[in-house]
């Protein structure tokens, strides 16, 4: 039997056999020097290709980072806009916050959850760069343009497992099939759950701000408006469309006003329509999203209304009381009628599917 040996102090062979020649002498000193030093900096290069979206916090745009030997790589960049800030003071102190957020954001790491590079200033206008995720964010996604294209591209009885299974005509705009849009429910649960535990609120979870990877896969986006629990900011930021009734009538967030949001995302992933479309005074969407419990079974379809365990989740997450909501995402996932109960449930009456690799398709056959 053969074993491998390794010999110190042994001199580095060649494929040809022969020993390699030292590098120079000056490179050496270079390399040892970077090694000793432990600290440098330099500046990095980005080229703007496209902009991919555009709010009240500022802009953001898909960049290639060029580094040396032909090296790039796609990141998003996001600039913070100074427009609604008074002086810089209040801006500076703002941007404070946003880094503090961003760097425990980027030491979380978990997969479906933004990953943030870094977070620097160019004349005073910080810019935050993040990873570029490769896919469709849900308010595109749910579109009836997006709904054509796939009819055009694939078999007639494709497209009938497609209405089936994944997707198919909604009031206003596609629906999601249950089981898809509560797979993509689960995911977010994931990335909130690694925010909560950490005492950071998302406050801004809507269609938009959730990417649906090609892998997939689905990834929570965007945390402009993410806070500290203990750490109220200055400026208050939201779409009232998607914020907890709480938030637009005392400007109050928690663990649980994220919630709120996830469901209304919910609604509108399982109806095929925005749940709260045309409202625009805020008396009247607070009033909204009170009554909305009560008028589920008048919006969602009939194989929603029909499915006892799946109502009630949805009434754990829009509850307008936040004390009657899941109390964490970790809990709306995996407690008892959570979203992993659900699926268990299709998956015990034959009805459920890997729903991963169901998406993964639908966006290749769209693309």
């Amino acid at each position: 039997m053969s074993t491998t040996r390794i010999l110190p102090d042994a001199a580095t062979m060649t494929l040809a056999g022969g020993v390699s020649e030292p590098c120079p002498d000056k490179l050496l000193s270079a390399y040892q020097e970077l090694v000793a030093h432990q600290r440098f900096s330099w500046t990095e290069h980005h080229r703007f290709l496209r902009q991919l979206g555009e709010g009240g916090q500022g802009v953001v745009y898909l960049t290639e980072r060029r580094g040396t030997d032909n090296f790039t790589l796609p990141v998003a960049l996001k600039i913070f806009s100074p427009e609604s800030f008074s002086t810089e003071h209040t801006y500076d102190e703002s941007m404070a916050r946003m880094a503090r957020v961003a760097a425990q954001v980027a030491k979380i790491q978990q997969d479906n959850l933004l990953d943030v590079h870094n977070f620097v200033d160019r004349d005073r206008i910080r810019v935050m760069e993040m990873e570029w995720i490769d896919g469709y964010d849900l308010g595109k996604l749910l579109t009836a343009k997006m709904l054509d294209r796939s009819r055009e591209r694939v078999s007639a009885r494709r497209w009938e497992f497609i209405n089936n299974v994944i997707v198919t005509s909604g009031p206003v705009q596609p629906r999601l099939k249950p089981g898809v849009a509560v797979a993509v429910l689960r995911d977010i649960f994931a990335a909130l759950a690694a925010l909560h535990r950490e005492d950071i609120v998302h406050r801004d979870i809507k269609p938009s701000n959730i990417m649906v990877k090609r892998t997939g896969n689905a990834k929570l986006i965007d945390i402009g408006s993410a806070c500290e629990l203990n750490c109220e900011p200055t400026i208050q930021t939201c779409t009232p469309a998607y914020a907890a009734p709480e938030t637009l009538e005392a400007g109050e967030f928690s663990l649980r006003s994220d919630l709120a949001s996830v469901g209304y995302v919910l609604i509108e992933m399982l109806s095929g329509r925005p749940p709260f479309g045309g409202i625009e005074r805020y008396c009247d969407l607070v009033e909204a999203k009170r009554t909305l419990p009560h008028r589920l079974d008048t919006i969602l379809p009939d194989e929603v209304v029909r499915n006892e365990m799946l109502m009630n989740f949805c009434q754990g997450l829009i509850a307008p009381d936040p004390n009657r909501r899941f109390p964490n995402a970790e809990a709306a996932d995996l407690r008892e009628e959570g979203a992993a109960d659900f699926l268990r449930q299709l998956t015990i009456n034959n009805l459920g599917s890997e729903y991963d690799n169901e998406i993964r398709l639908w966006l290749e056959e769209i693309d």
